[in-house]
């Protein structure tokens, strides 16, 4: 670790300011934690063009702060959302690119009309995906999104759709989302031109910051993140398949024993459950939420969850070195069992927890934050025994 971070590092874990700059803010995604502290522990555990993995990757968070600081950078999920999200928030837009989608974006408008005719799909309607959006507040953004998609093959490319696809996604989640209130069609045409405006400029940013950022020595694409659709149990075939280096950093947020997060589901006018994003983003998905949260949080003891961590982990192990730190923000249900539970099953995997006193807030030697208004969903927000994260820190006991 390098020490001349530690007052950054402080800063950036107790960070409450709103997430945004660069591509972040293209879509909210659960549980994020700051770029701040993703950044500046990127700072102190690596250098430029060393790679990073975030093997639980979310929404990118870790990736985008890689790739602005030139280094190499791969993530993995299950969730086919959170791949495609995180693909477009660190794809790079050519100016070609800017300039067809602003080009596109200034005849959208007129052409999301609640009079024209919109095709939804009926696959995807039969299957459920656009559920709980058709009630009588909410059928005119369903509308004028069906009208949205049904434009996508104007652009040119498939980089360019899925960016646009993207905007759409960041659109819906405002005009939907736990909102007591939806806004009107010409509300959301308005704010769905505004976030146009808004994600190009940041994704052009982000590949200026790359571009300033990566080592002289480095090709252009090696820092470009790979994005895959695997559970990190897997990750080891992959990196042996691929012949890849053992990583620097691995900067993730695991899935949060025994807490309820909706990973997959948009909650629309209280507790009615969509899986919207999905068809917006033309990922078909939307499995339950056990399958992301690594076992169901009601179970008794959590077996299924420290089962599947134990499998995710053990594989983590078997391509890190000795080289290799772990860094880890977590959040737990009852801590109290739970901490204890989480890093023995660490130890079992091979790995050694490292504490670093000098930056401790607490009488455990450990680093925890509290997360202001943490909401997991509509109807649960504020002081949950999970606002309350840790940071964790490891490298393996011995090498494999």
């Amino acid at each position: 670790m390098k020490y001349g971070f530690k007052d950054e590092f402080l800063r950036a874990i107790h960070d409450r300011s709103k997430v945004s700059g660069l591509t972040h803010d293209f879509y909210r995604h659960p549980a994020r934690y700051s770029p701040a502290f993703a950044r500046t522990a990127i700072k102190m555990f690596t250098n430029p063009g060393e790679l990073i993995l975030d093997p639980f990757m979310g929404g990118g968070t870790t990736l985008v702060e890689a790739q602005s600081l030139g280094r190499k950078s791969i993530g993995s999920d299950i969730n086919e959302l959170s791949i495609f999200v995180s693909k477009v928030k660190t794809t790079s837009l050519s100016k070609n690119d800017a300039s067809d989608l602003s080009a596109w974006t200034a005849t959208l408008a007129e052409k999301l009309n609640l009079r024209q005719p919109a095709n939804l799909q009926t696959t995807w309607e039969k299957n459920g995906y656009l559920r709980n959006i058709d009630g009588k507040q909410t059928w005119p953004i369903r509308k004028i999104l069906a009208l949205a998609i049904a434009e996508l093959n104007a652009l040119k490319t498939k980089r360019q759709r899925n960016f646009a696809r993207c905007v759409l996604l960041k659109t819906g989640q405002w005009a939907l989302d736990s909102r007591k209130t939806i806004p009107s069609a010409e509300e959301f045409r308005e704010q769905l031109i505004f976030y146009f405006k808004k994600m190009i400029s940041g994704a052009i940013l982000l590949k200026e910051s790359a571009k300033e950022s990566k080592p002289c020595w480095l090709s252009k694409s090696s820092i470009n993140p790979v994005c895959l659709s695997l559970a990190a149990a897997n990750l080891e075939t992959f990196f042996s398949k691929n012949g890849i280096e053992a990583p620097k950093l691995i900067l993730t947020s695991p899935p949060y024993p025994g807490v309820h997060v909706l990973y997959h589901r948009w909650q629309i006018q209280g507790r009615r459950e969509s899986p919207a994003p999905y068809w917006i983003a033309g990922t078909f998905n939307g499995n339950g939420e056990t399958y992301y949260t690594l076992g169901n949080r009601e179970q008794n003891g959590l077996v299924d969850y420290f089962n599947n961590l134990r499998s995710s982990f053990s594989a983590l192990a078997k391509i890190s070195n000795k080289k290799t730190t772990v860094v880890q923000l977590v959040a737990f249900s009852d801590p109290e069992w739970q901490l204890p539970k989480y890093l023995e099953e660490m130890r079992v995997c091979g790995f050694r927890e490292l504490k670093y006193p000098s930056l401790a807030n607490a009488e455990d030697q450990r680093i925890w934050r509290n997360v202001p208004n943490r909401k997991w969903h509509a109807h649960s927000k504020g002081r949950l025994r999970s606002s309350r994260e840790v940071v964790l820190f490891h490298r393996l006991k011995y090498n494999f």
